[in-house]
């Protein structure tokens, strides 16, 4: 397919589509996520609405775990001049958790954790206790997923409003999704043949008035319309993460996996709410300590048995500092394969606790169990010793290399035993040459 240009730039465009839906609808709501694609399509649309002496409504399905700036954004947005209806829902929807596979799920606003809520509920929300029959309906036809209820909100929007049609404005750009860009290069059930528009139920249409703005677009609109903007942009972008690699969304997603470690260098306060309000407060205590090497500081919770509080503390370490998360992979796989070579136990025969080993009848075997192991991480044992184990060449090794990468973060000074006395004389020998330098 040959490409095709049109005369104009794309921001003239985008005012020239916004213009056009105006005209053509009367009832009008944009969907708001607190992203600058989104803040900028609204900001647009506020212009156009001015012009044309014209109000619009607000969609936001409010995640809950997210950065406090965006909360700040999205609340700017909303009380845009030409803004006539806020729709904030704050509903407990499920959400997919890829940093755990202990909670794989998480239920957003959900009422029985309200004191870990990572924002306030608004002013504004939209909760259970508020939804109308229709829109409870909505809710309950989508059986706590947000996709869905997104995709009926518009059905009761049109309802509501009694009319035979109603318009969508969405914030997506073509230039991240080659699948969006087939989406609306080769879209069909269009409004009046416009390709930036799709009806996605009858009377129901969306619309896409910013779908060829490049990242560049963006901010290029952003800095000469002197638009508002989700400061967290502006903190990733002094973090020395690349504008197309910039995005907003749900903190437990596996984008977000990948790149937690940001999460934390751009609002600390709000991570700690962040880690805190899903993974529960072992995992936030885990994050408030003073060095990597320091006692985690946790207890293993009632309703976990040792095995998964071993897994979930190595998942913890995982994801702050994955090569510490290894260090103890490594470790336990030589403890486990010891116990397989000499007495044929697998992982399966593992007990989750056993006696105390002067009450084993001389049985090493009982010994070979998941609290000692989830004791020993939780004490941040990094040689095993509590297992029996020394410190090894390969233990220096990785010991070295953490120093090198986290420096005195990792508090190797809090090493008091004898087994760690000459890796801990050696790198304050180096950090002592350092200073001189």
């Amino acid at each position: 397919m040959s490409k095709l240009y049109t005369d104009i730039d794309v921001l003239t465009a985008a005012f020239e589509r916004l213009d056009y839906i105006f005209e053509e609808f009367e009832h009008i709501y944009f969907s708001v996520s607190g992203g600058k694609d989104s803040g900028v399509m609204v900001q647009l649309a506020n212009i156009v609405a001015k012009q044309k002496n014209r109000t619009f409504d607000i969609f936001n399905l409010d995640i809950e775990a997210h950065y406090d700036a965006t909360a700040k954004f999205i609340k700017q947005m909303e009380c845009l001049s030409q803004v006539d209806q806020v729709y904030h829902f704050c509903l407990p929807f499920y959400e997919d958790n890829n940093t755990s596979v202990l909670q794989t799920q998480w239920i957003m606003w959900n009422e029985e954790e309200r004191d870990k809520w990572v924002q306030p509920l608004p002013s504004n929300a939209i909760t259970l206790e508020n939804l109308d029959g229709e829109l409870k309906k909505c809710y309950d036809n989508s059986h706590g997923n947000p996709d869905k209820f997104m995709q009926q909100f518009p059905k009761w929007y049109k309802k509501m409003k009694g009319t035979d049609k109603i318009a969508c404005g969405v914030g997506i750009r073509t230039d991240e999704s080659f699948n969006r860009f087939r989406a609306i290069a080769l879209g069909k059930n269009l409004y009046k043949d416009k390709k930036y528009t799709t009806e996605i139920s009858k009377g129901v249409f969306n619309f896409y008035p910013i779908y060829d703005f490049s990242v560049e677009d963006i901010w290029g609109a952003t800095s000469q319309l002197d638009f508002e903007m989700n400061e967290v942009y502006e903190l990733m972008y002094k973090n020395g993460v690349p504008l197309a690699e910039q995005r907003i969304c749900q903190p437990y997603g596996f984008q977000q996996r990948r790149g937690l470690d940001q999460f934390a260098a751009l609002e600390p306060d709000t991570w700690r709410r962040v880690v805190n309000r899903v993974s529960g407060a072992n995992l936030g205590n885990l994050y408030a300590k003073t060095s990597l090497l320091g006692h985690n500081g946790t207890e293993k919770p009632k309703n976990m048995t040792w095995q998964e509080y071993t897994i979930f503390l190595l998942e913890s370490l995982g994801l702050y500092t994955p090569e510490l998360r290894d260090h103890y992979y490594r470790k336990i796989k030589i403890l486990m394969k010891y116990y397989k070579d000499n007495f044929g136990m697998e992982v399966t025969d593992m007990p989750d606790d056993s006696p105390p080993k002067k009450e084993q009848d001389e049985d090493e075997r009982k010994w070979h169990n998941w609290k000692g192991i989830g004791r020993a991480i939780e004490k941040n044992d990094f040689a095993l010793s509590s297992r029996d184990y020394g410190l090894t060449k390969k233990d220096e090794e990785e010991l070295y290399d953490l120093h090198k990468k986290f420096g005195k973060i990792l508090g190797t000074n809090e090493l008091k035993q004898k087994t760690y006395k000459k890796v801990v004389d050696k790198i304050s020998e180096v950090e002592k040459n350092a200073e001189g330098i």
